[in-house]
């Protein structure tokens, strides 16, 4: 039961870890008029669990519980600048947040978020599977929050879309499990796009 608890807190939208901050290219995809409505936000979610950058954080996650060092690779699968500065800043965040329960080794210069959460799981002994399906539900939640504030949608809609999104998460965990090196890589365009033209856009919410 600590290690749920820990999790739990790790994972909550109020751990400091300045997520409220990123839309991982959703601001571009709303203001492009891609993502519009309940039914767009579920397409585009589904996509990047499934073909995105939110299956590759999963497997990074799992590549750092088994202590491979995965920091340096997952910065350089970052698509653009923004991204990169999203996954560096947060983990950054996270581990210092995270300094009241030490035990991992953070060594490294820099250490992308979705590695910081798998690693330091490991030293306490979280299981690998719970670890990735916490991440990646609070991960999908934070997307649902940023477009609650955009396109806007309401929480109602909100919370359809997650429940939506449950078969996608599990399909993602399963697919990712003993995923290697080897299984890195994305085939969601858009979103790469959509995080590019972020950078330029005039008039924005959030930093990704």
């Amino acid at each position: 039961m600590d290690s749920l608890l820990r999790l739990l807190t790790w994972l909550s939208p109020a751990f400091p870890i300045g997520g409220f901050a990123y839309s991982a290219g959703l601001e571009w995809a709303v203001e492009a008029g891609t993502v519009t409505n309940e039914a767009t936000l579920t397409a585009w979610l589904q996509d990047a669990l499934a073909h995105g950058a939110l299956r590759t954080d999963a497997i990074l996650l799992r590549l750092a519980h088994q202590g491979a060092d995965v920091s340096d690779l997952g910065i350089a699968l970052a698509t653009t600048a923004e991204r990169r500065a999203e996954t560096t800043a947060q983990g950054a965040a996270f581990i210092l947040a995270a300094a009241a329960w030490p035990g991992a080794d953070w060594s490294e210069t820099a250490t992308p978020y979705p590695a910081a959460v798998g690693k330091l799981a490991a030293a306490h002994n979280i299981p690998e599977d719970d670890t990735a399906l916490s991440y990646l539900h609070a991960a999908t939640a934070a997307q649902i929050s940023a477009a609650i504030r955009l396109i806007p949608l309401g929480q109602a809609a909100g919370l359809r879309v997650q429940a939506a999104l449950e078969p996608a998460i599990l399909e993602t965990l399963a697919e990712t499990q003993g995923a290697g090196l080897d299984s890195l890589g994305t085939a969601a365009w858009g979103a790469d796009i959509a995080a590019m033209r972020h950078e330029t856009q005039y008039t924005r919410l959030f930093r990704s």
